[in-house]
């Protein structure tokens, strides 16, 4: 599974942990994915895409009704 964004390409950036002792360990910070269905010139798409692309309405979501 792919843990990037769709639309910007966000994607898993590494680094290190810095303890109070200054002692350096790996770590990763992963982006916030949300699957979403959107329309896209008729076809419905699921897409990984980051909250702050959601957020910013880059791409729009698709409600879908459920019948009860």
């Amino acid at each position: 599974m792919s843990r990037t964004c769709d639309i910007c390409g966000k994607g898993t950036a590494t680094g290190n942990k810095v303890s109070h002792a200054k002692n350096h360990t790996r770590r990763t910070w992963k982006p916030n994915l949300k699957k979403i269905k959107t329309e896209v010139d008729g076809s419905t798409f699921t897409l990984k895409i980051c909250a702050r692309c959601l957020r910013s309405d880059v791409v729009t979501r698709k409600i879908t009704v459920k019948k009860v």
